[in-house]
């Protein structure tokens, strides 16, 4: 099995350096044999991909530890699901799975596009098939999961910390979207090569890119609720080097997604589209790097590795050979069309695009300054939550506004008359919140009463879009009100599904600032019978409990918990215990969460401490409005489903635009 899973490899780095190279050449000589052979190159790649890694899963499955990878990520009594997660688990493995992830999307995006100018699809295969070399060479000659040894009794088992059922399906949704980001680079750079620059990447790749933005949100809310349940310290979101490697990709996507609206409607922002899908792109690159290098320290990061040089050298020779070719086509990439007024949708686009650049570029700072700080002073420094903090909210407030803006306003140009009468209703709506709010004790916390405010008027103004549209739609088609409504949607899936996301952007805003801004901690050594009050709740602990699981150790303190003296149950923080793992740290902690969903509040217990004594040591949150970030990402993945829904008015409307003839390639 070991030597299946080696030729595998084998072929795959042949097949991908063949359609590297001689699709290099059939692009720049125009061979139309030599473009469908390097894209059948690709395919073969694909399926020998495919092979290695089904030689992975049946070998951690089966428990062979003749494999070192199975030995280093699984046991005996580890479940299934979580032995063949072990997959992504360590560095070979997830290697292993970019490379299926990029020829899996590398095939399907070519397949898809197949009837594009031929002059323009050959430069996309070695394009990606040249990425995609990258990862099948490190995993040729430097991190192969088939490398074999004698086999132990015994596996050293997963990292007790991916134990989690989160974390099956976390790390794969990352991934994809990282990995989805190199499809649009890809087609940006073929277009740059064959110098056309004109609209047709855009609408080729627009939804593999909302689909690996679409990845790469929901992936971070999962991992969110990961880090809420698993780590035990009351948050979601702490501004680890990792989770950070996440959030700044997305952040560019979604600049992308907006200015690409521009590009297509007036024309405009044709560089600065293509700088963000390789910044997208490059950022990817780095969130792996992270990951997998062993450059930082992190909660996150599960695998070290002395790997980090190679990717170094990746990211920079890409990103330059990148700027270098956009440098060469500025001449036919810059156009014509000027920003006509400050006040005009396009010109709110380029204030979000411009905001969201600043605050990704924020969070690299942050993140590389420690590297830097050691390279050049021999320590690191870190750079804290206060930093990233402070700039959430001198960018997100702004940005926060600007998605009610936005919608409103007129291509263009607006006038102030027009503008007065458009945002009335939203404003007012957001005025007697923040009114409100005030008299009710919100103005504790001014970033707090702001994020409400602004969502308020977010909310209005979406809610203003979708009634002003609905009626439209009844006046013209006589149909009911819900009738309308699905009409409107499904006749602007791309606009509409853009507001529900909105939406689900304000739920999660409402949600960081009322459990951030407003939450109650408590904390005390509790022996048993002792009681601690927090907020409305009384907690009284009852007695310890251990319990014995598969691969584990149960031990739990039991509370009873009163909520203005009526009992409400009982809850079991504790830590899991892990005695076969030789990794560290040997235990988990399992946090308690009781969600009262009319109140929109949780009440989080941590065990942060079981002493000999018999007394535990707790931590109390009492946390409000934390279920709308949850909430939010269900709403998130509606909108994002209904504007990636494929519309056929939109796809002929299209064709009629950039579907020319092929141009003549010889044979």
């Amino acid at each position: 099995m070991a030597e299946l899973g080696r030729a595998a490899l084998l072929v795959a780095l042949g097949a991908l350096a063949f359609s590297s190279l001689v699709g290099g050449f059939a692009a720049w000589s125009g061979r139309r044999r030599l473009v469908l052979a390097a894209r059948n190159a690709l395919v073969a790649a694909f399926g020998a991909s495919l092979v290695a890694s089904a030689v992975l899963v049946v070998a951690l499955a089966s428990r062979d530890f003749s494999f070192e990878y199975v030995a280093k990520t699984s046991s005996r009594d580890l479940p299934l699901l979580y032995a063949v997660s072990s997959f992504w688990g360590g560095q070979e493995g997830s290697l292993l799975l970019w490379l299926l992830l990029l020829t899996g999307f590398s095939t399907t995006a070519v397949a898809l596009n197949r009837r594009l100018r031929i002059e323009l699809l050959a430069w996309v295969v070695p394009v990606l098939a040249t990425i995609a070399l990258f990862f099948a060479a490190l995993l040729v000659f430097l991190e192969s999961p088939f490398q074999l040894q004698a086999a132990p009794a015994d596996g050293a088992g997963l990292n007790p910390s991916l134990q989690n059922p989160y974390m099956l399906i976390h790390p794969v949704l990352l991934y994809l979207g990282f990995v989805g980001m190199s499809v649009p680079f890809a087609f940006a750079v073929a277009g740059l090569l064959a110098r056309r620059t004109d609209e047709w990447w855009v609408v080729a790749t627009r939804r593999w890119m909302l689909a690996a933005w679409l990845f790469l949100g929901v992936g971070q809310l999962l991992g969110a609720r990961w880090a809420y349940l698993e780590i035990g310290w009351g948050g979601y979101y702490g501004w680890d080097p990792v989770e950070n490697a996440a959030l700044m990709p997305w952040l560019i996507a979604t600049a992308y997604l907006h200015s690409i609206m521009v590009q297509e409607k007036k024309g405009m922002l044709r560089v600065w589209n293509v700088l963000l899908v390789i910044l997208a792109f490059e950022l990817s690159i780095f969130g792996t790097l992270l990951t997998r290098s062993g450059l930082i320290e992190s909660v996150h990061a599960f695998a070290m590795s002395p790997i980090g040089a190679w990717f170094v050298a990746f990211l920079t020779l890409t990103t330059i050979a990148s700027l270098a070719l956009v440098f060469a086509r500025l001449p036919i990439l810059r156009t014509q069309t000027k920003l006509e007024s400050p006040v005009s949708r396009e010109a709110t686009f380029l204030y979000n695009n411009l905001l969201l650049v600043a605050f990704c570029l924020t969070i690299l700072w942050g993140v590389i300054y420690p590297l830097i700080s050691e390279a050049v002073l021999g320590e690191p420094i870190t750079v804290s939550q206060p930093y990233y903090n402070f700039f959430l909210r001198a960018f997100g407030l702004p940005l926060l506004l600007l998605m009610g803006i936005g919608p409103l306003i007129a291509w263009r140009r607006a006038s102030l008359r027009s503008l007065g009468r458009t945002f009335i209703w939203p404003f007012g709506g957001a005025l007697a919140t923040g009114v409100i709010l005030v008299a009710a004790g919100a103005g504790s916390s001014p970033a707090g009463l702001i994020a409400y405010t602004f969502s308020a008027f977010v909310m209005g103004a979406i809610l203003l879009e979708f009634v002003r549209g609905t009626r439209a739609r009844a006046a013209l088609s006589g149909r009911s009100t819900a009738a309308s409504l699905l009409s409107l949607i499904s006749l602007n899936r791309r606009r509409y599904g853009g507001y529900v996301v909105h939406s689900a952007v304000v739920l999660l805003a409402v949600g960081v600032a009322g459990s951030s801004a407003y939450q109650t901690v408590r904390e005390a050594r509790l022996l048993p019978g002792d009681t601690l009050a927090a907020a409305d709740y009384r907690l009284r602990f009852e007695r310890l409990a251990d319990r014995q699981a598969a691969n584990h150790k149960r031990r739990r303190a039991i509370l009873s918990v009163e909520r203005q003296g009526q009992a409400a149950g009982t809850l079991e923080p504790g830590k899991n215990v892990y005695p076969v793992s030789e990794r560290q740290p040997l235990f988990s902690t399992e946090v308690a969460v009781r969600t009262n969903w009319l109140r929109g509040e949780d009440l989080y217990v941590v065990a942060d401490q079981i002493n000999p004594d018999g007394s535990v040591d707790l931590t109390v949150y009492v946390k409000p409005l934390v279920n709308l970030i949850w909430i939010g990402g269900f709403v998130f993945i509606l909108g994002s489903l209904i504007a990636l829904w494929p519309d056929a008015r939109e796809q002929r409307r299209l064709a009629l635009r950039y579907g020319e003839a092929p141009v003549a390639i010889t044979a």
